[in-house]
């Protein structure tokens, strides 16, 4: 009996094959390896959204007059601006308060200072440009209180800011991505102006409230139920009409929480400063200034996206990308709402929050402010900012609210 053999395609030699056959492997290996890096390289992007952020460093300090009480920074596109901001460094001050620019030329930028500098304080030189301005609460020179909001999670740190008189009307304000609750304290004010309360909420993951179980951002598909419970802290101490106020991805946690909350019938109005009202836009914009490829960074969206991405994207629960594009949601708000937001808004664009008020002109107001940066609105424009909130409130009648009760 002879033995079979395989057949051999004509022309082809058994040596021709095991070629053809390595450059098959080869291939594969290639492409296996070449997926690998994409994957590896898309999960390190998807982290990065997820991760809680951590301040970094944007500007130089070059040098300090302590006897003019001046400072002198690197020149960007923020530190140039007009405004009261604020500057995170460390040494023997860890936050400063910069007032007007006095000099500029193609490298420096001096401002004045109106945080005192002595001849012994000692500065380092890596800075952040901050919009903040306020850092804790007695520096409002208003009456406050230290409370915690129950959550799910645990005890969530918040400060109250009462009303110059009883009032039914408190305003919730929500903080963004990577800040804490000092970045709301600007807006207390013009809420203590107009006769209401103010409730400043700390929320998952921002390192104030408790974490969750992985200690990553859901961007807003889950913290809004903390701020829910803020609400829920308001309505026991007699609010019976509520204003949410977000900024950043605080907007996109309060649009969450007016689409969702058992307290909606509490909710009188919301209001967003440089707000993110669709997720996919924000993130597809900021790859592109991080120079991610296109397909790259649809990868990584995708992934964040799948609850068996988890691993590769460090995620705790796939986010809801669908759920928190206000876009495309636009006909489930009922809530009257206020929009400021700025076209120089290199970080959350202005896209959005444009076709929201298209989408809902009758509902949503838009204010769009020119050349300030990403929520500091307030800090380049402090009295068209201030008017148009209270403009606002005035015009919904939450200012000078009646006694609850009454």
């Amino acid at each position: 009996m002879k033995a079979s053999r395989r057949a051999v395609p004509d022309g082809a030699r058994p040596g021709s094959v095991a070629l053809v056959r390595g450059a098959v492997v080869a291939l594969t290996t290639a492409l296996v390896s070449v997926t690998g890096l994409l994957a590896f390289l898309a999960g390190r992007a998807a982290r990065q959204v997820v991760t809680p952020a951590a301040r970094v460093a944007d500007t130089r300090l070059v040098d300090v007059d302590t006897a003019a009480q001046t400072i002198t920074l690197d020149r960007t596109a923020q530190t140039v601006l007009p405004g009261r901001y604020g500057l995170f460094t460390t040494g023997t001050q860890d936050y400063l308060k910069l007032g007007t620019v006095l000099t500029a030329d193609d490298a420096t930028v001096t401002r004045k200072l109106l945080t005192q500098i002595g001849a012994d304080d000692r500065l380092s030189g890596a800075a952040a440009f901050s919009g903040w301005y306020f850092t804790r609460p007695e520096e409002l020179h208003l009456p406050f209180e230290s409370i915690s909001v129950p959550t799910s999670l645990g005890p969530a740190p918040a400060w109250v800011f009462p009303a110059p008189a009883p009032t039914d009307v408190w305003a919730i304000h929500v903080h963004g991505r990577g800040t804490t609750r000092s970045e709301s304290l600007r807006a207390v004010p013009v809420f203590h102006a107009a006769g209401i309360t103010s409730l400043i909420a700390s929320y998952r993951n921002d390192g104030e409230a408790p974490p969750s179980a992985g200690g990553t951002s859901a961007l807003g598909a889950t913290e809004w139920s903390d701020i829910d419970q803020a609400i829920a802290s308001a309505r026991r101490r007699g609010a019976r009409r509520v204003v949410l106020f977000g900024w950043s991805m605080g907007g996109a946690v309060v649009l969450q929480v007016a689409l969702n909350s058992a307290h909606r019938d509490l909710i009188a109005g919301i209001v967003l400063d440089s707000p993110v009202v669709d997720w996919r836009q924000v993130l597809t914009h900021q790859a592109r200034l991080m120079g991610l490829p296109g397909p790259l960074a649809k990868v990584a969206l995708d992934a964040l996206g799948r609850s068996w991405a988890g691993r590769l994207t460090g995620s705790d629960v796939a986010i809801p990308f669908d759920e928190l594009d206000l876009v495309s949601r636009a006909a489930e708000l009922t809530s009257p709402t206020l929009i400021l937001h700025s076209n120089g808004d290199d970080f959350v664009p202005p896209d959005a929050s444009r076709l929201l008020h298209a989408a809902r002109p009758e509902l949503v107001e838009f204010e769009e402010f020119e050349v300030a940066g990403h929520t500091k609105l307030w800090n380049y424009d402090e009295e068209r900012w201030a008017a148009a909130v209270h403009g606002w409130l005035a015009r919904h009648g939450l200012t000078g609210a009646a006694v609850a009760g009454s």
